[in-house]
């Protein structure tokens, strides 16, 4: 993909073109002005946008002169430089999204989710956190271990509206003492994800490769005693603020998520196998419940399969969180997920020393 940057109107275009269908100029020209409720532009300006478009690998064209087709490239799909928070503040029933799952998605991933720029970010970051943890005591091993497992323990069940607080989380996990007022259910999701972070660290694997066995195992540890049913679901699931519908035949969604690890097992760097599990297993929903978290443990299991620092999500925002999965969802774009990994993984990086 090319480095150049849209304007504002060229994002505008792309936001307005759909998954799965191709679209003449009057087509597009009429899309854009029935979307705006603004005059078209003039067709010089939208061809040399929808040139620009093509160029930078965000659209495809067919076709010469009248019979000329332009549809989304799935690569450039993928990349397509949206704002999540701008998409989101769109009614639901007016957003330009995917309803249904794209099964072309996983096809339009290459061998790695970013430029060199920014890869050159997550090394360095890297670095600093490998090098954070030489010369550490046992005691301080295990200390920074217990703290980096309260914050991702509370973080995590927090972006799924547990209301532990962070002091609430490190009484339970570090004394037993459940907070007072607060159901069961909510407990138990916070001593979940520590058993499951207990169970990545336990099987950590120098492969580097990632299973569905062991994204099964994950759920399994993670949604235990909260009456959510293991194992590959059965039955349509919804998602609350989203058109998108996932798939709901069994062997459709087995055959999504092989799709999915073979993407991610081919990426070049660990940044990018972490990223696409997180967004994809998300996006799958193989799970009844769940999902979201088993992504975030799972892709945590490959950064630390490859000594890479895991993320805590410990400064994120959930709502630019949450917008950045919808956005994904609907639109199939990982930029805006993209930009918070790196965020939170360079956050990690300087803030917990290596303890694995």
């Amino acid at each position: 993909m090319s480095d150049n940057k849209l304007n504002e109107r060229q994002i505008n275009l792309l936001v307005s073109i759909r998954t799965g269908r191709d679209y003449s100029f009057g087509d597009i020209r009429t899309l854009i002005s029935e979307e705006s409720k603004k005059p078209p532009v003039s067709p010089a300006t939208l061809r040399r946008d929808l040139a620009e478009l093509v160029h930078q690998g965000f659209l495809i064209q067919a076709g010469e002169l009248k019979g000329t087709r332009y549809s989304l490239n799935p690569r450039g799909q993928l990349h397509a430089p949206l704002n999540a928070h701008s998409y989101c503040s769109v009614d639901i029933d007016s957003r330009s999204g995917n309803a249904r799952f794209n099964p072309m998605i996983f096809s339009g991933v290459g061998n790695s989710l970013f430029n060199t720029d920014e890869l050159d970010q997550l090394t360095k970051a890297t670095h600093t956190f490998l090098n954070s943890g030489q010369g550490g005591t046992p005691a301080v091993v295990k200390r920074e271990l217990e703290r980096f497992v309260i914050e991702l323990s509370w973080k995590s069940s927090k972006i799924e509206g547990n209301t532990y607080s962070l002091l609430d989380t490190e009484l339970l996990l570090k004394e037993g003492l459940e907070a007072a007022g607060k159901s069961s259910e909510e407990t138990r999701m916070v001593l979940n994800h520590k058993k499951a972070f207990d169970f990545i660290l336990e099987n950590k694997s120098p492969s580097a490769q990632i299973s569905i066995s062991l994204i099964k195992d994950i759920h399994r540890l993670l949604v235990e005693g909260l009456g959510i049913q293991f194992g590959i679901r059965r039955r349509l699931i919804g998602i609350t603020g989203s058109i998108y519908r996932p798939l709901d035949v069994p062997t459709q969604i087995e055959e999504a998520c092989d799709n999915l690890l073979s993407a991610v097992n081919r990426q070049n760097d660990p940044y990018s196998r972490a990223l696409l599990l997180l967004a994809g297993l998300a996006y799958i929903q193989p799970f009844e419940d769940g999902n979201k978290r088993c992504s975030r443990l799972s892709a945590n299991a490959l950064l630390l399969s490859f000594d890479c620092a895991p993320l805590s999500y410990r400064s994120i925002s959930e709502v630019a969180y949450r917008e950045a999965m919808l956005t994904f969802y609907e639109r199939n774009t990982i930029e805006p997920l993209k930009a918070l990994f790196i965020e939170q993984y360079v956050f990690a990086c300087h803030n917990y020393l290596k303890f694995a």
